[in-house]
């Protein structure tokens, strides 16, 4: 009994699927919005807007650095135009990385005074050259390499 349980449950499984219609499963992410908040009112109408989408699970503002923050099956996209439509048309995805993530944070398109403490803006000026001569320097005098400096 054992084979043609697991046949029929293949069969009725494959039919099932095949008829239902397929939809793709959003991701589990965490969105940041970049949006310049005022005043609390500002801040429980965007709040109130992204807490209704379907799908947000939780949702933080932060007034001081201007930065929503909603975790969730979610699109970005979406939610971007769920801030937009509160009245906020600047709103734009987070620009901003970690200071220690990359390279060369005072490069021209990097340093950014807006920017909140600890973060520059994104920038491909900034990140390093994969190969470049910054490598090869820091490769040549490691700890790692016995042959490193053979002067001492």
């Amino acid at each position: 009994m054992g084979a043609l349980d697991s046949l029929s449950e293949y069969f009725s499984n494959h039919f099932d699927v095949s008829i239902r219609k397929r939809k793709k499963r959003k991701v589990m992410q965490t969105v940041n919005i970049k949006v310049k908040i005022d005043c609390d009112g500002c801040e429980r109408k965007i709040k109130n807007a992204v807490s209704s989408m379907k799908g947000a699970k939780s949702v933080e503002v932060n007034r001081k650095m201007h930065k929503v923050t909603v975790s969730g099956y979610v699109d970005p996209k979406k939610v971007l135009k769920t801030v937009q439509s509160t009245g906020k048309k600047k709103a734009e995805l987070w620009p901003y990385v970690p200071y220690t993530m990359v390279a060369y944070p005072y490069a021209a398109g990097a340093y950014d005074k807006r920017a909140p403490p600890g973060f520059v803006r994104k920038s491909e000026q900034a990140q390093a050259q994969p190969g470049g001569t910054d490598d090869k320097l820091m490769s040549l005098f490691s700890d790692e390499n016995p042959n490193a400096c053979t002067v001492m």
